[in-house]
């Protein structure tokens, strides 16, 4: 039976793998390239199996090296946190901290944030996957997923973050150009941008019957928060974003609420999402008792104006 000589070599293969390039990987690993080259080499040569293919610009792991990389991340995740269990400190938290958060979030609020963190707690690196998309938390070695959708697996843990709505909005550009609707099924007369990772074609609003939902004919349809924010900005149309993606623009005035008085009914839910025992880990401790510190208020809230009536622009 093939044996895996030793540590050094999942290490050097889930590197390259992630990184997609030998020299970026021996960089982190403080290697020379051609030194971790001869580690995944030895790798497949024990294996008896292609792990990755090779090209002239980057390397791609085969079926059989993304099977063995997933299991690698696993095997490695362990064996950190066997290591920080037995000398660990909560004063001293330090390790590789992988970490995954929506477009919205992660770029209007916890960018912001997170460098105040690193000056805490300066011996955590950070592993950040930035996608609006569910992650597979075990599959991916994720330590911490901040997602507004429960996953559908018994070996995590979900706890609550915080609340948070959604604003419809447009730029004064916009609706100096086209008018301001006065009621959601003006809306059909408008130029409407979405993302794709929430329901297409339909916006909820709070009508005097109850909520109803709207169906609509996107102009610009994305998957990607912060492009569809700067679409708005531009002038390109009406959409509907989370509370902490608009609050700063509808401070300063780049963007305006429209429809305020038909506001989204629905509520979501900002969950903190980690593998079951993963918590005791010092450097997942430490990020959620962050989180936790900085979001839980909603300080986005705290200066935003409150709408009252529709709006009127004077030309």
């Amino acid at each position: 039976m093939p044996r895996i000589g030793d540590r050094s070599e999942m290490e050097a293969f889930v590197r390259s793998v992630e990184t997609g390039s030998f020299s970026t990987a021996a960089r982190e690993l403080k290697l020379t390239p051609s030194a971790l080259s001869k580690l995944v080499t030895r790798l497949e040569r024990s294996l008896k199996v292609r792990l990755v293919t090779r090209t002239t610009r980057r390397i791609v792991p085969t079926p059989e090296g993304e099977l063995f990389a997933a299991r690698c991340r696993r095997i490695l995740a362990e064996m950190e946190d066997a290591e920080m269990e037995i000398g660990r400190s909560r004063e001293h938290p330090r390790g590789r901290l992988r970490m995954h958060l929506g477009v919205g979030f992660g770029m209007f609020q916890a960018v912001g944030v997170l460098p105040r963190f690193f000056e805490r707690y300066p011996e955590v690196q950070l592993d950040l996957l930035m996608e609006d998309r569910r992650v597979d938390l075990i599959r991916e070695n994720v330590d911490i997923s901040l997602w507004f959708r429960v996953p559908d697996n018994s070996n995590v843990v979900a706890r609550k973050l915080f609340e948070f709505g959604r604003v419809t909005c447009a730029s004064p550009a916009y609706l100096e150009r086209h008018g301001v609707p006065r009621t959601p099924a003006e809306l059909g007369r408008h130029r409407c941008l979405i993302v794709t990772t929430f329901p297409p074609t339909q916006w909820m609003f709070q009508m005097p019957g109850g909520p109803r939902a709207y169906e609509l004919i996107p102009s610009v349809a994305v998957n990607n928060a912060d492009c569809k924010y700067r679409f708005a900005l531009a002038g390109m149309g009406i959409a509907q974003f989370n509370e902490y993606v608009v609050a700063e623009a509808l401070r300063d005035g780049r963007l305006v609420e429209v429809l305020p008085d038909f506001p989204c009914p629905d509520r979501y839910t900002q969950l903190a999402i980690y593998p079951q025992e993963r918590h005791r880990l010092p450097r997942v401790a430490a990020m959620l008792d962050f989180l936790f510190e900085t979001f839980a208020s909603r300080p986005w809230r705290a200066a935003r104006p409150r709408a009252k009536g529709n709006i009127r622009l004077v030309r």
